[in-house]
């Protein structure tokens, strides 16, 4: 599983030329789900993402969670995070999981990542082609594989 996290004043999702959803100051998650994702790699992320100090403190140090400025978040799937570039110039995406399989863990995530916070999570349409804006703050941009753990 890997997500793409970016700290924002604000993100939005559109689908067919209309809000779909949108958040404040918060976190916009990329989430890509790969056929070797299990509910342990949902686990640890969310943990993870929840506790990150990614927000500064009022001395100008990244020492706050989400949860600690009382932050939103919005989770977009986003398979071509596992796109392979390793032959030719047409990514692949074979190792990006099929819909019956990502789909549940995709909403597992946002579920247990809705827990871990205590408040409502917004997302886009899984599957659907979306428009994504956002106003990166910092820019801080944080890219997470539940395999690699680093």
């Amino acid at each position: 599983m890997r997500v793409l996290i970016q700290r924002v004043s604000s993100a939005s999702v559109q689908i067919a030329d209309k809000e779909y959803s949108n958040i404040g100051r918060g976190l916009l998650i990329l989430l890509g789900i790969e056929n070797e994702d299990l509910e342990e790699d949902v686990d640890w992320l969310t943990s993870k993402i929840s506790k990150m100090r990614i927000f500064e403190d009022d001395a100008g140090h990244m020492n706050l969670s989400v949860n600690d400025v009382g932050g939103e978040i919005l989770v977009v799937s986003q398979f071509t995070l596992h796109a392979s570039t390793k032959r030719g110039n047409r990514p692949s995406f074979i190792k990006a999981s099929k819909p019956d399989y990502a789909i549940p863990l995709y909403e597992m995530f946002i579920s247990k990542m809705k827990s871990k916070i205590q408040r409502n999570i917004s997302s886009g349409k899984f599957g659907a082609s979306m428009q994504v804006k956002l106003t990166n703050d910092g820019p801080v941009t944080i890219w997470i594989d539940s395999k690699n753990r680093e």
